[in-house]
């Protein structure tokens, strides 16, 4: 477990220093941009690309690459850098032809996924051009999957995970330097933000290029469809990919209702959920991804009894993570939200709108973040067909609850059944593993949850409250809220440790010291 702490605090310093940067990337959007007919166009542009991208991105690739990267490693360095080839090549071919075949057909499928925005004039016909600018950042994005999942059978976690810093940093610059020229040409300025998609993509995968060749990779002009290793991981792929459709299904049918609700409620909750991406992606994702290389170590060497113990000690660290930091942005929504966008074009309207979005979208983050590591124990067992057929039947639940609930709550319903569909399908996933790896220690998980719960919800009530009455009574300038909000946060985490003495919480205790040893 102590390998996985390590793992996890290279993965999520890298991640940190990542969606800093991505929200300072949100920052410069909402300042140039604010929130109107062309982010709509844009945010439903890059829908369309999200679409395609899980397909290949990170998550997907690495659940079916890593485990048989990583047998293959115990062959032989030339046998691993041969399937990585392989496999790369492929990826080129693939991507390459879904690439060509998106941007000729990009009206057809706009129509499909923002049917809603043909009533206002213009916002259509911009959503296509905006799509076909955007969609050959689907072949970088996944190389650098490809890259990363390399990398993490090394054991090397902090190179890619800060890869999307350069994305996001070549984000901020590319539209800033082309904003006024791009006005002067009488061209929409927010097709900046569309080529600095395409040249952050190229850089997210060129950064992880040199620590491949540190690490022993040497790429091989071989190409191999009856490869076995290679079927074995199309096999791996097929299902992890059609589970993932699933989940992007869910993100194509939010964007068609929402099209029909209030002018801006796309793009406010684009930025709600781009706060509550940061506990996923700084701890739920990291934890999955550091956890997939072990846990496939330990199915190729047949210890089972570990790999139960591994599982649960991983869902403990993520729960810990994930609910701590979870419950401190629903009691600190408002402050953060306006700390992070509120200037320029974005208003105390928008800030209102969308950190009440951001409170039902973080709900979810624990069980979300908890289902990516149960699914990894199903990847390194080679099974990715249980996690696809019960993510597809998420489908239909996700679809019924918008439905109804984006009818008393308006864009606010969309936010809470994606929470409400996470939990369902966290808490089905964790029911069949047992039948899969043996009994897992559910009592004990149960009671640790409730306790870390219990403790973040007092903990974060006092911080908001000693927080509100400091700017309340000082009225602080913006550079002095950011500081503030920081020292409460590490404030609230010592008071949270505290807690975690006092009820003897054990494992918290431990995952926390570990965290933070250096």
């Amino acid at each position: 477990m102590a390998d996985i702490t390590r793992g996890v605090r290279s993965f999520t310093l890298g991640t940190a220093i990542s969606r800093v940067t991505g929200l300072i990337r949100e920052m410069v959007f909402a300042y140039l941009y604010g929130a109107n007919t062309s982010t709509d166009a844009f945010q439903a542009s890059f829908r369309l690309l999200d679409l395609l991208r899980d397909l290949f991105a990170e998550t997907t690739l690495s659940s079916a690459i890593i485990p048989i990267l990583t047998e293959e490693k115990t062959r032989g360095r030339k046998n691993q850098n041969l399937l990585a080839s392989n496999i790369f090549n492929l990826l080129f071919i693939v991507t390459g032809v879904i690439t060509i075949l998106c941007i000729i057909f990009a009206p057809y499928l706009v129509r499909v996924i923002a049917f809603g925005f043909a009533s206002v004039p213009g916002k259509f016909d911009l959503t296509a051009r905006l799509a076909q600018t955007v969609l050959p950042f689907l072949l970088f994005v996944a190389f650098a999957a490809w890259a990363m999942s390399y990398l993490n059978t090394e054991n090397k976690f902090f190179i890619p995970s800060v890869a999307p810093a350069w994305f996001n940093i070549f984000s901020i610059l590319v539209p800033i330097m082309l904003y006024r020229y791009l006005i002067s040409k009488g061209i929409d300025p927010i097709f900046g933000m569309a080529y600095g998609v395409l040249v952050g993509g190229l850089m997210q995968f060129g950064s992880q290029v040199p620590a491949l060749v540190k690490n022993g990779f040497r790429y091989h002009f071989y190409l191999n469809l009856k490869e076995p290793a290679l079927k074995k991981v199309i096999f791996l792929f097929i299902p992890v990919a059609l589970g993932l459709a699933s989940s992007r299904i869910n993100v194509m049918v939010d964007t068609i209702m929402v099209s029909f609700l209030e002018e801006r409620s796309m793009t406010w909750l684009h930025y709600a959920f781009r706060i509550m991406h940061l506990p996923l992606g700084l701890f739920g994702i990291a934890v999955g991804a550091v956890a997939l290389p072990s846990l496939s170590k330990l199915v190729v060497e047949t210890k089972f009894e570990e790999l139960r113990k591994t599982l649960i000690d991983s869902l403990k660290l993520v729960f810990l993570l994930t609910i701590f930091s979870s419950v401190f942005i629903i009691f600190f929504s408002y402050p953060i939200t306006r700390i992070i966008y509120e200037r320029g074009k974005f208003s105390s309207f928008d800030t209102s709108a969308t950190a009440s979005a951001l409170i039902f979208y973080i709900i979810g983050v624990p069980f979300a973040s908890g289902l990516r590591n149960v699914a990894s124990a199903f990847y390194a067992l080679r099974d990715s067909k249980t996690p696809m057929y019960v993510s597809l039947g998420m489908v239909s639940v996700n679809v019924c609850l918008n439905y109804i609930l984006m009818r008393f709550m308006s864009f606010r319903g969309i936010a809470l059944a994606t929470s409400i569909s996470a939990f369902f399908n966290f808490f089905i996933l964790f029911s069949i593993l047992p039948k899969k790896v043996g009994n897992l220690e559910t009592k004990g998980l149960i009671k640790y949850v409730l306790l870390i719960t219990i403790g973040s919800i007092i903990t974060s009530f006092i911080g908001i409250i000693i927080f509100n009455y400091l700017i309340k009574t000082f009225h602080p300038n913006l550079m002095i809220q950011v500081i503030a909000l920081v020292i409460m946060c590490f404030f609230v985490l010592f008071i949270f440790y505290l807690f975690c003495k006092i009820s003897n919480t054990k494992d918290a205790i431990r995952n926390l010291k570990q965290l933070f040893k250096r």
